[in-house]
């Protein structure tokens, strides 16, 4: 099978027991996610079957919704609640206004250190590794974006709220600096992530439900075609006598396809075959009026 099946990664699973029961389930070894979430967070994780393991990168690269409970008056190791307990503040001075105006503050751009507590590597060593063994190493900010934040509930010290943001945000330091904002330290209590790109919430599927569609020769119906994935763009047919040129990924010029088209200069377009075969995603360059690879996905499998 090659597609994309948005599944709900439940409490417990870490991303990646989800894509080893996901094998048995499919019985193929060739899958991917898209993107860690940790084991006690739930939510969207899309899994990559097939050919389609080769969008693995760029799903990750996706813009990302998440709800979260902050946690006021708690510093742990982990940044959230699973973590050893630092310290404790109190917080009965805290209003709601003082703390959604703190919030709000970090709308925009801001230079985050990853946690210790992470998949990132510091000289071939997970980070996490480290942090297990008792040690702390230096870590580099990195400039993240937080595209919004929606305050669903304030019940102090717990705050609910919606954020979006780029890729590589970390939501349990984001709760951690709120909370230093704020002088009374704060961790992440609960973290599901609703949406990862096009992926939504309500449309992923539990293991659990995966594995009854396929007891029932019907894990097809969750699975969602590659080329999907770049339904923004245009789509191109080369002519028949340049077909081989996109087979073989090759360039092959405007003049080249089926029918006329107008495309700008580095616009990326959908290429497929006169038989529907989606062969791969081509970039337009209009000053030699030629369209070159970006991503090959077609199997030579499929022309036989």
């Amino acid at each position: 099978m090659n597609g994309i099946i948005n599944v709900y990664k439940e409490k417990g699973y870490t991303s990646h027991d989800v894509v080893a029961v996901l094998r048995k389930i499919a019985g193929q070894k060739k899958i991917g996610h898209t993107g860690t979430l940790d084991p006690d967070a739930t939510g969207v994780l899309p899994v990559c079957l097939g050919r389609a393991t080769k969008l693995c990168d760029l799903l990750t690269d996706r813009d990302k919704t998440y709800e979260a409970v902050l946690l006021l008056g708690k510093t742990t190791d982990t940044q959230d609640i699973s973590g050893a307990i630092l310290k404790e503040q109190p917080t009965d001075h805290l209003n709601e206004a003082e703390v959604t105006k703190v919030i709000e503050s970090f709308k925009g751009t801001y230079d985050q250190i990853p946690p210790m507590y992470s998949a990132l590597k510091v000289n071939g060593k997970k980070l996490y590794e480290l942090a297990r063994e008792g040690k702390t190493v230096e870590r580099k900010s990195r400039k993240v974006t937080i595209y919004q934040i929606h305050i669903k509930e304030i019940q102090l010290p717990r705050v609910r709220m919606e954020v979006t943001c780029s890729k590589g945000t970390y939501i349990r330091t984001l709760c951690h600096d709120i909370g230093n904002l704020l002088g009374t330290g704060g961790c992440m209590e609960e973290l599901t992530r609703t949406k990862v790109g096009r992926f939504e919430l309500k449309d992923s599927l539990k293991l659990e439900e995966l594995s009854d569609l396929a007891q029932n020769g019907r894990l097809e119906d969750a699975l969602i075609p590659l080329d999907q994935m770049f339904s923004e763009l245009q789509s191109v047919v080369p002519a028949e006598k340049y077909i081989s040129k996109a087979y073989n990924g090759n360039d092959f010029f405007k003049n080249q396809l089926s029918e006329d088209g107008k495309f700008c200069s580095g616009e990326k377009v959908r290429v497929y075959d006169a038989q529907g075969h989606f062969i791969g995603v081509y970039r337009y360059m209009e000053d030699r009026k030629m369209f070159h690879l970006v991503k090959m996905f077609l199997d030579p499998e499929e022309l036989r």
